[in-house]
């Protein structure tokens, strides 16, 4: 048995830990990248387009995040409204597009969709 000590919540707790040797199949980093990849939930990788708002607010045109599987558009602009709190004046005007369709807000990302959050916009001949 290991015994661990470590600080939690400011208290010293003592911890004891069976001994558990490493199988020697895991001795190189591509062995233990594959364990360690096998034991994390699936993610999807998607693009973010933004415009507006939303690129003044993070100051570049495209962002790449990644999220657990089967979540919904909607986890974006969470996420940005977090980043940034002056963008949740935009949450309820903004739409979503995935792949260049438009999308409702309980749509699930797919690996490698193309994500735009359109704001409102204004303008036109001046």
């Amino acid at each position: 048995m290991r015994h661990f000590n470590y600080e939690r919540g400011g208290d010293n707790v003592e911890a004891i830990a069976p001994e558990v040797p490493l199988r020697s199949s895991l001795t190189t980093q591509g062995d233990r990248d594959r364990v360690l990849s096998s034991l994390s939930l699936p993610v999807v990788r998607v693009t973010i387009k933004l415009f507006a708002a939303y690129q003044d607010a993070y100051g570049v045109p495209e962002l790449t995040w990644e999220f657990p599987d089967g979540t919904p558009v909607r986890a974006i602009l969470d996420r940005c409204c977090s980043d940034y709190p002056q963008l949740e004046q935009w949450r309820e005007v903004t739409r979503f597009g995935i792949n260049l369709e438009f999308a409702t807000p309980d749509t699930l990302l797919q690996e490698g969709d193309e994500v735009v959050l359109i704001p409102p916009v204004s303008g036109g001949m001046g």
